[in-house]
């Protein structure tokens, strides 16, 4: 008598914790057999921007989501190697005595109390959240730039791809050059600390007077205000490569050290020595911005792209690869971007829209589960693997609700249908309107969830956003949102741009024409001189940074676009992000009635509640006029 035997083989999930903390832009994120189930950023919880704390609240919120115990986790994954980052100090303090010894000195009570012994650090701080004593998940490390490669490379849609990665600095690599295949990432060539193109952009954004880690993107929206024709501009171009800086055919840069500080003290740059080099003194936050910042900002902007696209050929001539993948502080220089994708030495480009070290989280996960845990890859039909970014909190009507009762607030329940065409009515009067949906997006932009919305054919829409609205600098540029078919009506070389991370020009047909002497003019004049019919997204460049939407990526943002094209001929709006100067993106229906409340915006959508400003009658907020600088 013979008997078959059959052995069932169950596919057991991975469940696996990602975390960036203690740099800037903490986070967390749960990938779920290699599937990115919930990602949230720290500052979204806290209300303080660009909070660098252990991510413990988006620990807890990640966990309750995908009601995953601590006791289901296969692994906890820290975004990078603290024992390599204090090498990396130790070996540059030592190389700098006695100057670089002081700086060590200044840092060592940090790295002793917390960053050194990052294992027990992690295990504590999980216990605070409810992790028991008898629980230990594995705990495991990646490379910083491992992080961002994999964040880069996993989600996208590519079998195999180069990948290349810029920001300031990890442990020791400030940028890197990778390929991947299937589920292996391997790291090609890296360029090292002290010399470091997020560190040399950075050094700019504080000498023209924005705060580094958060104004870099401040320094690229002033950039196009500076005249690429000038003798000064010129002047400022050769000064740098001849003192700064070297670049290297492959992209790669040689910094001089005489001319940075970051090495041993916590200052960017030696002020004099800079203003001495460029002739005038470091520009203070509130100091006016006059034409030589605007030059300024322009030549390191050009010299950036210069350094990406060298660094880009280098990636295409090591892989051979037709595609790209990018991650890093960097790569959310979207007209770096534009310009990438615009030369065509790769067939595709994909950038992960969490580039900086928020997205480290996801990436230190999915590396853990392709690299360390052997998986393989699952490539989706749909675009990549971020799900539009829409990983972060939802909320129901029962806490939309509560919210009401609890501000006293007067709003108003509509169907669907009866909804998107009064808000279309509303934003085609020429209305402002915030507008909350679903899951909040992950990363440092809105794309349609937590976003303002608003005509982007005001000729004084954009001053209007900037003073009343966002409470920020009048030179900063809005983005245009538009039905994905629709774009290539309105702006040249555009297919898709989900995620906002790409900078395309107007078509000529909309531009306006510009006087002879358009370059010549100062910041206030450029600003208001007529450039397109769509003057709110049209920057003095005539360039915009767009984000396309189809029906399936955001079904009720596309259907209101579709709307207010009924009605204006257009599918397009302004799509900023909901919160104002200082404040991190709303995240709960509170955050968002409080920022309506305190805004010059007209009306209010959440979910299918809206709520008009003139009807609030005597709402009580805290702090009504407080908001922190930015």
């Amino acid at each position: 008598m013979s008997m078959s035997i059959y052995i069932l083989s169950l596919h057991v999930m991975s469940k696996i914790l990602g975390i960036s903390a203690f740099y800037h832009d903490s986070a967390a994120a749960i990938i779920v057999d290699g599937e990115i189930m919930a990602a949230a950023q720290e500052e979204r919880f806290t209300r303080e921007k660009h909070c660098a704390d252990f991510p413990a609240k988006a620990i807890s919120w990640c966990l309750e989501f995908t009601e995953i115990d601590f006791r289901d986790l296969d692994a906890v994954v820290f975004y990078d190697k603290p024992f390599l980052k204090f090498e990396r100090l130790l070996e540059t303090s030592f190389q700098r005595v006695p100057i670089g010894f002081v700086s060590f000195l200044n840092a060592i009570p940090v790295w002793l109390n917390k960053k050194l012994f990052m294992k027990s650090v992690i295990r504590k701080e999980l216990r605070k959240l409810g992790m028991p004593k008898d629980v230990k998940p594995k705990l495991l490390f990646t490379e910083h730039h491992l992080s961002h490669a994999a964040s880069a490379f996993y989600p996208s849609s590519f079998e195999e791809s180069a990948i290349l990665t810029i920001d300031g600095v990890g442990e020791w690599a400030t940028a890197t050059i990778g390929y991947g295949k299937g589920k292996r990432i391997e790291i090609l060539k890296e360029m090292h600390f002290p010399h470091s193109v997020g560190l040399l952009y950075s050094a700019f954004t504080y000498f023209l007077g924005f705060r580094v880690n958060s104004g870099e993107y401040k320094l690229m929206g002033l950039a196009p205000y500076g005249d690429g024709n000038s003798e000064q501009t010129a002047e400022f171009k050769e000064k740098i490569l001849e003192r700064l800086l070297h670049i290297y055919e492959d992209g790669s840069i040689w910094l001089n050290q005489h001319y940075f500080s970051y090495t041993t003290c916590m200052r960017m740059i030696p002020d004099g020595k800079w203003e001495s080099l460029f002739g005038f003194p470091r520009r203070k936050e509130e100091d006016p911005i006059e034409r030589h910042h605007c030059n300024l900002a322009l030549v390191i902007q050009e010299i950036t792209e210069m350094i990406v696209l060298r660094m880009a050929r280098e990636a295409r001539r090591l892989t051979g690869s037709d595609n790209l993948c990018l991650a890093g502080g960097v790569a959310l220089n979207c007209v770096a971007n534009g310009k990438l994708e615009r030369e065509g030495t790769f067939r595709d480009i994909w950038i992960q829209p969490a580039a900086g070290d928020a997205g480290g989280s996801i990436g230190a996960a999915l590396a853990a589960h392709h690299m360390y845990f052997d998986k393989e890859r699952n490539l989706q039909a749909q675009p990549d693997g971020m799900h539009s970014t829409y990983l972060g909190p939802g909320f129901s009507n029962e806490a939309i609700n509560e919210m009401n009762v609890s501000y006293g607030a007067d709003c108003e329940e509509l169907v669907d249908d009866e909804m998107i065409k009064r808000v279309a009515e509303y934003l085609a009067e020429g209305a402002v309107v915030g507008w909350f949906q679903g899951r909040m997006e992950f990363g440092p932009r809105a794309l349609g969830n937590r976003s303002i919305l608003a005509s982007p054919s005001s000729t004084i829409m954009q001053v209007v956003l900037n003073s009343k609205i966002k409470k920020r600098e009048n030179f900063r540029p809005f983005a245009p949102v538009v039905m994905e078919e629709d774009a290539s009506e309105y702006f040249n070389g555009i297919d898709r741009s989900p995620y906002m991370l790409k900078v395309f020009s107007v078509v000529d047909k909309f531009r306006k024409e510009l006087p002879k002497d358009y370059s010549e003019k100062g910041m206030k004049d450029k600003l208001e001189t007529p450039r397109s019919e769509f003057q709110a997204i049209t920057h003095v460049d005539h360039s915009a940074r767009v984000q396309t939407v189809n029906r399936e990526q955001n079904p009720k943002l596309y259907t209101l676009l579709s709307e207010v094209k009924k009605i204006t001929g257009t599918g397009m709006l302004v799509n900023t992000s909901f919160n104002v100067r200082g404040e991190p993106i709303v995240c709960t229906p509170e955050d968002a009635f409080r920022c309506f409340m305190q805004t010059g915006m007209d009306y209010l959508l959440i979910h299918n509640y809206i709520y008009n400003k003139r009807n609030q009658g005597d709402v009580q907020l805290e702090n009504p006029d407080s908001f922190p600088e930015d």
